[in-house]
């Protein structure tokens, strides 16, 4: 990264879920830079947990210079939370964003909170010497304020929540498992917006990417790239089949197992979630990389399994299509499960489902073994 470029932000520990649902063992990084030039930039702040420690950082990185800067791409509150006092401490220190960020600001602290500001929109710069700011628009990745900066001078694009991944950044980051569950789970549901946005990168050379969250990227842009095409056009990133069930007493898992050790013995990659015991968000990137989904639960109350409805509902908001599903149902009298998982994925584009639905009456027998044979020959065929 440009040695013009310092990194300010924080790691947070104690964190347990991220927006209050997605697990986070490896903790979280909050983001934040400052571009050294004739003027000083401040590029985003912090969650409120932390914003006395990034002043602190700020602070020594100063060394009792001001910034002339606060460019705020971002106003979700992990990222906005030290505006108010980072020009509290810095008065004239003019604030940097979109019109409708600067709207949220008024939101979030106050109609009366009136900072030195500057909107800014797509092709707008600002210069702070040899560094340039080129601002992009990148209206809902994933909220509607949202711009990006890129830094002509060094190639250094700064991105928002784009390309980001959970975890500290002083933990193992997970790679791309992490930046995969963190793509679906959080931007999965705005691949036209992602798309528009690339397409308005193509033409950058890109030498880093300083992203809010997670490792600031400067090797294997061209792959991180090529990932984000793939999950924004919903295309599956690699071939395997994703198996999740919900089991009552047993007996819908061990087909989902019987299922998942025949395709392995056939060469396939199997991934096999149970979604009452698995973190989910990991269950739906998984059903989101591979380009085949099994669906296996209990009928319940004439419906199916709630972790199995939560399950779908997560893909169907995220856009889920371009894949091909088996579905696996049981009920010891009147089963109405897989119709009740076909209804629900009515509205998701190019499905097809497979010619077999596996029917379990109470528990597994010769005949449902059979069926799961046949079942495991159309996912290979």
């Amino acid at each position: 990264m440009d040695k013009s470029i310092h990194y300010i932000g924080v790691n947070d520990k104690k964190i347990d879920l991220f927006e209050g649902q997605y697990i986070v063992p490896r903790g979280m990084s909050y983001n934040s830079y400052v571009i050294f030039d004739e003027k000083i930039a401040v590029m985003d702040t912090v969650d409120k947990e932390y914003v006395g420690e990034w002043l602190d950082k700020l602070a020594m990185e100063l060394d009792g210079r001001t910034p002339d800067y606060l460019v705020v791409h971002h106003m979700e509150p992990d990222h906005s939370a030290g505006i108010a006092e980072l020009v509290k401490a810095y008065p004239t220190a003019t604030v940097v964003a979109s019109a409708k960020a600067h709207t949220m600001m008024s939101q979030f602290f106050g109609k009366m909170f009136a900072p030195k500001k500057i909107a800014v929109k797509e092709g707008d710069e600002l210069s702070l010497g040899e560094h340039t700011l080129a601002f992009i628009a990148a209206p809902m990745v994933h909220w509607p304020e949202v711009m990006l900066s890129y830094e002509k001078t060094s190639g250094t694009l700064f991105s928002a929540d784009a390309f980001g991944r959970f975890g500290a950044l002083d933990e193992d980051d997970g790679g791309i498992d992490e930046m995969r569950r963190y793509y679906i789970g959080i931007v999965g549901k705005y691949g036209a917006q992602v798309t528009a946005l690339l397409k308005k990168a193509a033409p950058l050379d890109i030498k880093a990417i300083c992203p809010l969250h997670g490792p600031v990227l400067t090797e294997g842009i061209a792959e991180y790239v090529r990932l984000y095409t793939l999950w924004a056009s919903y295309t599956p990133e690699d071939k395997g089949v994703t198996i999740a069930y919900t089991s009552v007493y047993g007996n819908t898992r061990a087909a989902a197992e019987k299922l998942g050790e025949m395709l392995r013995a056939a060469g396939a990659t199997v991934a096999l979630y149970d979604l009452a015991r698995c973190d989910i968000a990991e269950a739906v990137a998984s059903a989101f990389r591979y380009d085949k989904l099994v669906l296996a639960t209990t009928t319940y109350n004439a419906d199916v399994f709630p972790h199995m409805k939560e399950f779908i509902n997560h893909l169907t908001e995220r856009g889920f299509s371009r894949r091909r599903v088996g579905l696996i149902e049981n009920g010891s009298w009147a089963a109405t499960a897989a119709k009740v998982m076909r209804a629900m994925l009515e509205g998701a584009k190019d499905i097809t489902f497979t010619d077999t639905t596996v029917k379990i009456m109470s528990a597994m027998s010769e005949e449902t073994e059979a069926d799961l044979g046949q079942l495991a020959g159309e996912l290979l065929g």
